[in-house]
């Protein structure tokens, strides 16, 4: 069941979507080639308790037989998505993805980047490029009267037109009072199909892009997301809001 919600309830995702905003504005200035993983998510955790927010991510899912054991995902080249921060040292040349999910008031934001760790290589930056500019071609279609597959749609045509696949096991997700809501947002799809967008929806998109094939795999750990050749992968997300004109984006400072 999908949720409108108030402009009240918008303002508080806002607030707890900033929150996951400043924490990957301060990943920009904390990755670099020497710094691990767990680092990161140590840092990360600061910055989110300093606000009195909760790492949404930690212990989910509840009562779960494997919950995820930190406060951020960091996932390193061929790792897609859900890297569990550990001793890993990040290296000149790699490029990490990092995903950060606040609870704020009871309410949720959920955001996501790739970074280069020093200097990298021109096809590395052009994945960078190629899946941050499908997130907007994604937000671009996020209007009142459009359905979700003309989002889903913007995403797969920009990523395949520049000769990459995008990952169809993985999707987008509405958000607000929970981590993940209706409606799903795949990065594939047809235009003119799937949910109507009406203003007050909320929802996470989020490109998920390989250079190679796009078949992924789950590691041994029940989380770490990789792709099945090795290749490079790379991810974007925010949370925005429809409203009556262009989504507003709620996950940035």
């Amino acid at each position: 069941m999908i949720t409108l919600k108030s402009a009240a309830e918008i303002d508080k995702m806002r607030r707890s979507a900033r929150i996951v905003a400043e924490v990957l504005e301060r990943m920009r200035e904390w990755v670099a080639p020497g710094v691990t993983t767990a680092e990161l998510d140590k840092l990360a955790e600061t910055v989110i308790r300093k606000y009195n927010a909760i790492p949404s991510f930690k212990g989910y899912p509840p009562g779960s037989a494997c919950p995820f054991p930190a406060s951020i995902c960091t996932s390193v080249n061929e790792e897609l998505v859900h890297g569990i921060p550990g001793p890993r040292v990040l290296r000149k040349g790699d490029i990490i993805s990092i995903d950060v999910g606040v609870i704020l008031d009871g309410y949720h934001g959920d955001a996501a980047i790739t970074l280069p760790v020093g200097e990298i290589s021109l096809e590395a930056q052009r994945l960078l490029e190629v899946t941050e500019g499908a997130l907007y071609a994604g937000i671009a279609a996020a209007r009142v009267g459009n359905r979700s597959g003309d989002i889903s749609a913007a995403i797969q045509s920009y990523v395949e037109s520049r000769g990459y696949d995008v990952v169809r096991e993985y999707t987008g997700h509405g958000i607000g009072r929970k981590m993940h809501e209706d409606p799903q947002v795949p990065n594939y799809g047809q235009p003119g199909k799937g949910v109507r967008l009406r203003k007050g929806m909320t929802v996470a998109l989020e490109p998920m892009v390989l250079t190679g094939d796009s078949c992924v795999k789950v590691l041994d750990d029940h989380w770490t997301v990789v792709s099945c050749d090795g290749e490079l992968t790379a991810h974007f997300e925010h949370d925005i809001a429809i409203t009556d004109g262009d989504a507003e984006i709620l996950s940035r400072l």
